[in-house]
């Protein structure tokens, strides 16, 4: 005797690849705050993450949520911030943390695409004001380079993403165990 709800999206691949599918879609909008995929990736990635947030949310009450939270997720860095900084701003909500805007068909394959973003605006008022502040400050900047042109204005580097190190394959001996 089956039970009705049993029923997931397989995407045509193994276990294995699928939790990695979900897991790899899930870091990506905790950090990004918004990705953009097919629909049914977008509507598997957004019940992952509920439940993801759900458990985050219970992770200032017991340090098992919290581990919970990071063995779900690739990167401690992606759960870190949805731990310390996402889920105290969703404490409001009990669910529907999530918004699904249709998109475009993909050229290649004609599957229509989604935009998944969060609901509630995640910055918070310190950091929005610091980055119109920021804005102001580059007009500002912008203006004083047109006027003089021999003047050169050296932005401040703080703010660029820094590149991530990049993982090497195995190199492939030839050994028939390491293919």
């Amino acid at each position: 005797m089956s039970s009705s709800n049993t029923k997931i999206a397989k995407f045509g691949r193994r276990r294995d690849q699928r939790r990695a599918l979900l897991r790899s879609l899930a870091e990506s909008l905790i950090i990004n705050e918004s990705i953009q995929t097919s629909l049914p990736k977008a509507k598997a990635a957004v019940i992952y993450t509920e439940k993801l947030i759900t458990k985050a949310k219970k992770s200032k009450e017991s340090l098992h949520d919290r581990r919970q939270v990071i063995k779900k997720l690739n990167t401690l860095e992606a759960a870190n911030k949805l731990v310390d900084s996402i889920a105290p701003k969703l404490s409001h909500r009990n669910s529907g943390y999530f918004r699904i805007e249709k998109g475009a068909f993909r050229k290649g394959d004609g599957t229509s695409t989604v935009k998944v973003s969060f609901v509630d605006d995640l910055q918070s008022p310190a950091k929005q004001t610091h980055v119109q502040e920021s804005k102001k400050a580059d007009v500002a900047d912008d203006k004083k380079t047109k006027s003089s042109s021999q003047q050169t204005v050296i932005k401040d580097s703080s703010r660029a993403v820094q590149p991530r190190n990049k993982v090497q394959a195995p190199r492939r001996t030839g050994v028939r165990g390491n293919r």
